[in-house]
């Protein structure tokens, strides 16, 4: 079976090109984050919503009219990588462009699925090549409770809120004494290269980009290390060993509470969803339980909140921030 659907956006052709093979500008209606390799043969990883990274590689490439790759999903057994392909071809129209995508290699069912999720996409290209903002994305609210869900999920929340509060608030004060946004960046960046080496896979923290570029190269490469090791068995945590589960446990908290320290830096509304918060806030309590935060220094000690209060707020408040 194949899907074949279409849309016309307000773009040229060559414009149009560049929001489909930027990362940054997929991040802003496609993915949470990736990475690609624009070259025939040269592959693709992207974290499209939690739970759920498309892998392929490039097939056909030409600037500002067509793209084709391999497509599958990792981990997937009825769409694995490389069972299946999409051609993207783009044609100057009146008013701006069509972009019409064909998926092959697909059952009744998969192609069903697909339908509606390349529709969905191709509606939300539209929207930010008409307005720049594409606004939040249904599609990645999280599905299953799982520890590496909840991390990709609070990340797809920490990076709209680095994209908006931007590059030139580093000397700004953050939530967190003492740090300004640039040291909480520098923080969190740190925090995700020790978590990664946990898994036996470490790697060095970009230091140029912004910082929504910064932390989306990081999240991808640690929450990819962690799917690969899984949160089975014990990981090394300085001279000791740490459950991997509760190692793991980590990232959601990291992503979570640092995502509404940016947007109290940058004076930006903040929303989470209940499902996933009191998700995060139950890991953080084990956390604690466990290894004692407040003792090591890592948070305060608790702040009061009403017994009304929401999940997000209570997160904020188990932290010793004043929600």
């Amino acid at each position: 079976m194949t899907v074949d659907v279409s849309v016309l956006v307000p773009t040229g052709a060559e414009e149009t090109y560049t929001w489909l093979t930027e990362p940054a500008r997929l991040r802003r209606w496609q993915i949470v984050t990736g990475r690609m390799d624009l070259r025939v043969g040269g592959e693709f990883r992207w974290l499209v919503v939690p739970g759920h990274t498309a892998l392929g590689a490039y097939t056909a490439i030409e600037p500002g009219r067509r793209l084709a790759c391999t497509w599958g999903w990792e981990g997937d057994e009825e769409v694995p990588p490389g069972s299946s392909t999409v051609e993207i071809t783009i044609e100057p129209a009146a008013g701006g462009s069509e972009v019409r995508l064909v998926h092959e290699g697909l059952s009744d069912t998969q192609a069903k699925g697909h339908h509606e999720g390349w529709t969905h996409y191709l509606d939300r290209l539209k929207a930010v090549t008409t307005s720049g903002d594409a606004g939040p994305d249904e599609f990645a609210a999280m599905q299953d409770l799982t520890l590496l869900n909840a991390a990709e999920a609070s990340l797809a929340l920490c990076l709209p809120v680095l994209r908006e509060m931007g590059a030139n608030r580093g000397t700004s004060s953050t939530p967190c004494e003492k740090f300004t946004v640039d040291d909480l960046v520098d923080h969190l960046l740190g925090s995700l290269t020790g978590l990664a080496a946990m898994t036996g896979r470490p790697f060095e923290a970009a230091t140029d980009g912004t910082p929504e570029e910064r932390v989306a190269d990081a999240g991808q490469r640690v929450t990819e290390a962690w799917r690969i090791r899984g949160v089975d068995g014990a990981v090394p945590a300085g001279p000791q060993e740490l459950p991997a589960d509760l190692a793991a446990s980590i990232l959601s908290v990291e992503f979570l509470v640092h995502a509404w320290d940016f947007a109290q830096a940058a004076g930006l509304p903040f929303t989470a969803p209940d499902e996933l918060t009191g998700y995060v806030l139950e890991q953080v309590r084990r956390l604690d339980a466990a290894v004692d935060l407040r003792a090591g220094g890592q948070f305060q000690a608790e702040t009061p909140v009403g017994a009304d209060a929401g999940a997000l707020d209570k997160l904020i408040a188990f932290t010793g921030r004043a929600a």
